[in-house]
């Protein structure tokens, strides 16, 4: 701050609070690495926590079903009870409903060729309809299931299961399977990978019998009252839950994120992060407005309200907040598209960088009080002694 500053004091905010930070290059750099480390923490853990949301629920959002059908007491679409392929046939009967699919979602064990043993999902869809059937495939097709052993697997999980090429033999629950085809990019809460085949031959891998699935999906007429239906099949089957593919979507997130504790660890990180961010902008704010303490008293002394110099400071933290912000997103969003790579996800929507937004900004304001409660206090005769 110069001394024609202090002796005519500018009416725009703005430049004074610039230079305030400028003045110390150092102190600036420091302030900013915080800030940028803290947006990176938070947009990490928070990306991760869509991210998973995203990959929990992958299975309900593509399967192309209005209504699921669910074993009674169904907490997450990976771990499912048992349904009588009869509540299917009842089902169909049910006015507005189009078509009822049967769907298998069971865990089982890969024998991978070094004598190793994975878990693994089977998912079992009716490849009449292809309701259910995987997406994003890079090599084959779901006609290629037609064979007599075929599974689909994504390439994430290749060398987990020790795949090294199509057309390889491998062994589910001890019975023989060949890899027909890939997927890319079908992630899995659980780490166990999704093993795409017929409903039929997912029935014999998983050791159900014939009468019997995990799941049933429901396609809807044209103009059919979706919720009206729900009710209709909800009292029509006996011993079942009848979900919305919305509301399957959200219990699975609800699950994995909330009952199993994994998403309070994301959010405690990110809260971390925004405890770390408020902590290094208010110290470094605080550092600067004491060095300023006497130039504060001489504009109080020379008639300058505390509100003009609140201003300062508020407008000090808001020009931190966006000069860390940038790179912190910039280093976030490089991070969320390596990750598309990884059997780990993390997404960076739109939205998310607007919370980030906010929320930095929110922190380096809230790091900005202790210096305002300071200036505040400031007392204009110290320039006298």
């Amino acid at each position: 701050m110069r001394v024609g500053e202090l002796i005519n004091p500018p009416p725009g905010t703005t430049l004074l609070a610039w230079r305030n930070l400028a003045h110390e290059r150092a102190r600036l750099a420091v302030t900013l690495v915080g800030i940028v480390f803290a947006v990176v923490l938070m947009g990490a853990q928070l990306g991760l926590l869509v991210g998973f949301a995203r990959t929990a629920s992958t299975l309900v959002d593509h399967a192309d079903a209005d209504l699921w059908i669910t074993p009674e007491g169904t907490s997450n679409v990976d771990i499912a009870g048992r349904l009588p392929l009869a509540r299917m046939y009842e089902a169909r009967s049910v006015p507005g409903v189009a078509r009822v699919d049967p769907y298998m979602v069971q865990f089982a064990f890969w024998k991978k060729p070094d004598g190793g043993t994975e878990s693994v999902i089977v998912v079992g869809f009716d490849l009449a309809t292809q309701r259910g059937a995987p997406w994003a495939l890079t090599d084959g097709t779901p006609a290629d299931l037609q064979r007599d052993d075929g599974v689909i697997v994504d390439h994430l999980y290749w060398d987990k299961l020790g795949i090294t090429r199509l057309g390889q033999l491998v062994e589910i629950n001890n019975l023989r399977v060949r890899v027909v085809g890939a997927t890319s990019g079908i992630r899995t809460f659980t780490q166990s990978p999704h093993v795409f085949t017929t409903h039929a031959r997912a029935q014999r891998l998983t050791l159900f019998p014939g009468y019997q699935t995990t799941y049933l999906l429901v396609k809807l007429a044209p103009g059919a009252d979706r919720d009206a239906v729900r009710r209709a099949l909800a009292a029509r089957l006996p011993h079942v839950e009848v979900w919305t593919r919305e509301g399957f979507a959200r219990q699975t997130q609800r699950y994995w994120l909330i009952t199993t504790g994994a998403g309070s660890a994301l959010l405690l990180a990110a809260a971390l992060g925004l405890l770390v961010g408020i902590v290094v902008v208010g110290q470094t704010l605080y550092a600067s407005t004491v060095d300023r303490l006497a130039e504060y008293a001489t504009l109080v002394a020379l008639g300058a309200p505390t509100r003009y110099l609140n201003r300062v400071i508020v407008k000090q933290a808001a020009i931190s907040a966006a000069l860390g912000f940038v790179p912190g997103l910039a280093v976030t969003a490089a991070m969320a598209w390596l990750s598309r790579y990884g059997n780990t996800p993390m997404l960076l929507p739109g939205w998310l960088a607007l919370l980030l937004a906010a929320l930095t900004l929110g922190m380096c304001l809230l790091g900005s009080l202790v210096s305002i409660r300071r200036v505040t206090r400031i007392d204009p005769t110290m320039v006298f002694a």
